[in-house]
């Protein structure tokens, strides 16, 4: 014996709830429980008709329910006739196939004799209440175009309203336009079959029409009646085998923006609760869709603006590639103060500019607008990178000072980047602004700390200084906003950390495409995984991103002999330049041998790398009166791999080996080195020294193996 033979005999059927799709599967008994012809469409509306809409409510919450928590539901619910009135009452049972927003419910109906005591039916009367039902569709309609954010949404919400009794067949939703009458959206019709009624004029002989000239609704209860008074557009629409139809005008704030109709295949007197009824949506349906148009205005506005102010990067610049990204937060008009830029310069190099104004609102979109337009034309002047900041402060400030004495003073960070593609040289001035990184052609990314200013637009006679990066073939810069950072909670620390995992996660062989390192990026800020790495920083206020990735390719000629997509690895390279005034980048000196070093096996020798640094650099700032200049690189294949530390200064004075007392302070360095290097040594140039040292990995695994011999 079959299943469904057993659950019919009991009077059980299977329904299946799919909400992705709004699709609806019943079996033969759920469709006779449930008062459904054997050919009805299973569609949303035509299974709310069934049901009393108080229960309907209540149903929509319990699956609701169901699917969220992955749990049983039971209600009881009253099936009704075309007329509203009850036939019986049946108790469904659900259980959630797969949970989450989109669920698919499956479950049985049954028929029950009556209510049990503490059930929701059981505190009301099983009769057919009008007005009591009304109010429970006008509440779940309500809700329903309260929840749509588009006019597409609205007139899917549209297209499946109905209750017991009153069912449209077909509906339409028509506005006036420059004397003309069209359809934004139907429901109902076979495809062609509303095409003659998709654009008419304004003063023709159609009810639609006709209640948008006048704003006074048309019904039309009987075929007669709309022959009589339409006799040109009724020959249009017999055919539909329709018996009554309603057009009501949407009224939005005062005006009356268009028209809604609703058809019906089953004789409507359209009585004045009938009429109530209708009145109310329609007025529902206007507002719904003149919040859509508003946000639909809003956004086009925003897509504008942002396309008018962040101009396209030039993709065919000789030994270079470039790709670049906007990202607004999503809020109000999406538009923000970030933005980025990409300006040729007379002498035939390029700058790259990107920047973020404080704040989120229009005034930080015009700044942002206005102060792109002063970088350009600064830059265009062939000013150099340090000379462009200057002039572009005193402009901000300068129009800051314009303002009413209320409004908000606004200041900028800016990256300002000259660079030569023939060398890859990057001349870089800064203000306040985070500082570029580097991803290394072995796919190492390090931050390279740059000199800078002060935010433009706070002192308006402001210096900055520039620094001095080679880009070498093969390695990819990125810059960018500090929201591509702090975006989802995280600060400089975890952000970076983030950054980095994306950065060096990606594969960029010589036949890369940044564009999908950008997409990579922005996918794990915005993506789904980032909502399993939220940062300490759980309230800060999401921010606009603006990035920038700049890559110089590797010449062919380098590339020929290679494997097909391989890359060549120069060795693993940084350098810094520490002057006298700013003891403060030691730290950043320790901390860019430890980024470089992120892969060493032993976290002992880097510790010991990071030491031995810090010393070299203390003694050229304490002892000599010139700057320090830091080169690291580490070569060869991973396992016997050979990283070679540089501190260069002006001074000829060589270092000495001293014998430091107990409680002296100084004179430990040299000491230091013979412990902790593998090699070091003082090479003189023509002017000043060179103190070097190396560490070997392979050296690491030797120690780690009379280690594990004692």
């Amino acid at each position: 014996m079959r299943t469904e033979d057993v659950l019919a005999t009991v009077a059980t059927g299977l329904w299946c709830w799919d909400n992705a799709a709004g699709a609806v599967t019943l079996d033969a008994e759920a469709r006779r429980l449930l008062a459904l012809a054997e050919h009805a469409p299973l569609t949303e509306g035509a299974i709310r008709a069934r049901f009393h809409a108080v229960d309907w409510l209540e149903f929509r919450s319990v699956l609701a329910l169901s699917g969220a928590e992955g749990s049983l539901g039971e209600l009881r619910m009253r099936v009704v006739d075309d007329q509203g009135e009850t036939l019986r009452t049946v108790r469904l049972r659900a259980k959630p196939a797969r949970g989450g927003s989109d669920y698919v419910m499956v479950g049985t109906v049954e028929e029950i004799a009556e209510a049990m005591e503490g059930t929701s039916t059981a505190r009301m009367p099983i009769v057919a209440d009008w007005h009591r039902n009304r109010e429970a569709f006008l509440l779940d309609a309500g809700r329903a175009l309260a929840e749509a954010h588009s006019t597409s949404e609205v007139l899917r919400v549209a297209a499946g309203l109905s209750m017991p009794g009153f069912e449209p067949s077909g509906l339409a939703v028509f506005v006036g336009e420059a004397g003309r009458v069209r359809v934004i959206g139907h429901h109902g019709y076979a495809p062609g079959e509303a095409d003659p009624f998709l654009d008419q004029p304004l003063d023709s002989a159609y009810p639609a029409a006709e209640v948008i000239r006048t704003g006074r609704a048309v019904y039309l209860p009987t075929p007669d009646d709309y022959r009589r008074r339409f006799p040109e557009a009724y020959r249009k629409v017999a055919h539909f085998g329709r018996t009554s139809w309603a057009f009501l005008p949407l009224i939005n704030a005062g005006r009356t923006i268009g028209a809604w109709m609703a058809g019906f295949g089953v004789p409507v007197a359209f009585t004045p609760d009938e009429r109530s009824v209708l009145t109310t949506v329609a007025r529902m349906l206007a507002q719904a869709l003149g919040r859509a148009s508003v946000t639909e205005s809003e956004r086009e506005l925003s897509v504008g603006l942002q396309r008018s102010m962040l101009p396209t990067v030039q993709p065919d610049i000789p030994g270079m590639a470039v790709a670049a990204r906007y990202v607004p937060t999503g809020g109000g008009l999406e538009v923000g103060g970030d933005w980025y830029d990409m300006i040729p310069l007379p002498n035939g190099k390029i700058a790259l500019v990107i920047g973020d104004v404080q704040g989120h609102d229009v005034k930080a979109a015009g700044l942002m607008g206005q102060l792109r337009i002063a970088l350009r034309a600064y830059a265009s002047e062939g000013h150099h990178p340090d000379a462009v900041l200057s002039r572009a402060s005193r402009f901000l400030a300068g129009i800051n000072g314009t303002g009413d004495t209320g409004d908000e003073q606004r200041f900028a960070t800016c990256l300002y980047i000259e660079v030569c593609p023939s060398s890859g040289l990057l001349v870089i001035a800064r203000a306040g602004h985070p500082d570029p990184a580097i991803r290394l052609s072995d796919g190492t990314l390090l931050v390279r700390p740059t000199a800078g200013g002060l935010p433009l637009g706070i002192i308006p006679d402001t210096d900055y200084p520039t620094t001095r990066i080679v880009l070498e073939p093969g390695e990819t810069m990125l810059v960018f906003t500090d929201g591509l950072i702090e975006t989802g909670g995280h600060d400089l620390e975890s952000g970076m950390a983030r950054l980095r995992q994306t950065v060096e996660g990606h594969a960029l062989d010589a036949d890369g495409d940044l564009e999908k390192l950008a997409d990579a990026l922005v996918q794990a800020v915005h993506g789904p995984p980032s909502h399993y790495t939220t940062g300490p920083l759980i309230d800060r206020r999401e921010d606009d991103i603006a990035l920038l990735l700049l890559r110089r390719t590797v010449p062919a000629a380098v590339l020929e002999g290679a494997a097909p997509g391989a890359l060549p690895h120069p060795p693993r390279r940084t350098v810094m330049t520490i002057a006298q005034a700013e003891p403060e980048r030691i730290a950043q000196a320790r901390q860019q041998i430890r980024e470089l070093m992120h892969d060493w096996p032993d976290p002992d020798q880097t510790d010991s790398a990071v030491l031995m640094v810090s010393e070299m650099v203390t003694n050229v700032l304490v002892h000599t009166d010139g700057d320090a200049l830091l080169i690291a690189e580490i070569s060869g294949e991973r396992g016997t791999r050979c990283i070679r530390v540089d501190v260069a200064d002006s001074s000829d004075e060589l270092p000495h080996r001293r014998h430091p007392g107990e409680m002296a302070s100084s004179g430990r360095g040299l000491v230091l080195m013979e412990l902790l290097a593998g090699a070091w040594g003082v090479d003189p140039r023509g002017e000043g020294k060179n103190i070097w040292f190396e560490l070997y990995e392979a050296a690491a695994g030797v120690e780690a193996q009379f280690e594990g011999v004692t």
